[in-house]
């Protein structure tokens, strides 16, 4: 079996804005809109689990005590 490569966050995005938009059109077949449907699903957990971390590494950087965490409520992020 050939091992994917690990896309970027950024192509996952792009890859995400596709689907939205095409599904959005409301031109797709029910089958494959469902199956397009379950890859933006795997996209967005993909996207949410890089941001996270990222936050995580960025927290560690901006604190003195290397331990130290802070968490950015919900709404700071919308």
């Amino acid at each position: 079996m050939a091992e994917k490569r690990k896309m970027s966050f950024e192509e996952a995005m792009e890859n995400l804005e596709k689907i939205v938009q095409r599904l959005e059109e409301g031109e797709v077949p029910l089958e494959e809109a469902l199956d397009q449907y379950q890859k933006g699903v795997e996209l967005s957990k993909y996207c949410h689990d890089t941001l996270k971390h990222a936050e995580k590494q960025m927290t560690k950087l901006m604190t003195d005590e290397g331990e130290k965490e802070f968490a950015l409520s919900e709404e700071e992020n919308s």
